[in-house]
């Protein structure tokens, strides 16, 4: 199991300091995300400023942009990473999609990122193999690319794709399609167990794939204060309140508590949904121990689940480095 980090929201001038120092302390890769800041930009700056570190979108949100504009990001950030650059995609969810980027939603969320994905290899294939552009799908038709338009050959094409999700059918792409999967921060064992882990397998052997062929990344929940659990609570139920990821709260018996956070969550009403999530849930949600065994408890938790891990924490070089240190020597 590789222990990843991830890459605070912060301005691109701290970036190569904290890809510097991630590389040093010793994780494997420092995961990028799509929240105050752009997804892309940081990870040149990684790639820049580490010889041995990947860099990776955790995640880029797919149906913000076209399969043109993903193929061309991820081939410069592969070949000036001399491989280290892996394309993790999220579709989000339509609220966001709709609202936030001006972008349609589609009919089918798993038939136009199945799609997006393989336009994006139709492109890598063209500009590696110089073969004809030609992908013609129910969302995209893609015809066109002249030699002027051509970036041409890199010495790593074959660029990592991991897609985030919550619910089965986007497990079950990843099954079939892609190097990897974003296990989402609001997962169980029993959900990881009984619905994420067996899509994702169904996916690999309907494409005549193993488990094997796809690199599960879990972002875990962690508390060894009371302070990182009041954190866990708030975190648990914003997720919670997402109508999407109701399945989560459903396996355990608890719709009705993520209905009524559903419900203060449109009101807007955000300081109360803290105290909706009991112990109970945040035993579940979150492994809660002391900071002595939180190495061996992380193995004992994920092991033959996860083949990466980060945790819900960004890696901010200065704050809590020999913490940090510990971890990556328990991980190595």
């Amino acid at each position: 199991m590789k222990l990843d980090a991830a890459l605070p929201p912060s301005p691109l001038k701290n970036v190569a300091k904290t890809a510097e120092a991630a590389e040093t302390i010793g994780f494997d890769c420092l995961w990028t995300s799509e929240t105050m800041h752009d997804p892309f930009l940081p990870c040149s700056l990684i790639a820049e400023h580490s010889q041995r570190l990947k860099a990776g979108t955790g995640i880029a949100v797919s149906f913000a942009r076209s399969p043109a504009n993903l193929a061309m990001q991820a081939w410069d950030l592969a070949a000036q990473s001399d491989g280290r650059f892996i394309l993790g995609l999220g579709t989000q969810v339509k609220a966001h999609i709709e609202r936030r980027f001006g972008m349609p939603w589609p009919e089918s969320v798993t038939g136009k990122l199945r799609e997006q994905i393989a336009a994006l290899r139709a492109f890598w294939d063209c500009w590696q193999n110089n073969t004809k552009l030609d992908f013609r799908g129910e969302y995209y038709k893609l015809t066109l690319m002249s030699p002027f338009f051509n970036p041409g050959p890199i010495d790593h094409p074959d660029i990592p794709i991991y897609i985030a999700g919550v619910n089965t059918g986007l497990a079950r792409l990843a099954g079939e399609t892609c190097q990897g999967f974003h296990a989402h921060p609001f997962h169980s064992l029993a959900y990881l167990d009984q619905v994420i882990l067996p899509a994702i397998q169904q996916g690999a052997a309907k494409a005549g794939r193993s488990r094997s062929d796809v690199q599960v990344t879990v972002t875990a929940f962690v508390a060894t204060t009371p302070e990182e659990q009041n954190f866990a609570r708030a975190q648990i139920s914003f997720y919670a309140s997402t109508p999407s990821y109701r399945p989560v709260m459903a396996l355990h018996g608890w719709e009705k508590t993520a209905e009524s956070l559903s419900s203060l969550a449109a009101r807007g009403e955000w300081g109360e949904m803290f105290s909706l999530v009991t112990d109970d849930m945040l035993q579940v949600f979150c492994l809660v121990c002391d900071e002595t065994s939180l190495a061996q408890e992380l193995k004992t938790k994920y092991d033959g689940r996860a083949d990466r891990l980060c945790l819900y924490a960004p890696f901010v070089p200065g704050e809590r480095d020999d913490f940090w240190k510990r971890l990556c020597v328990a991980f190595g």
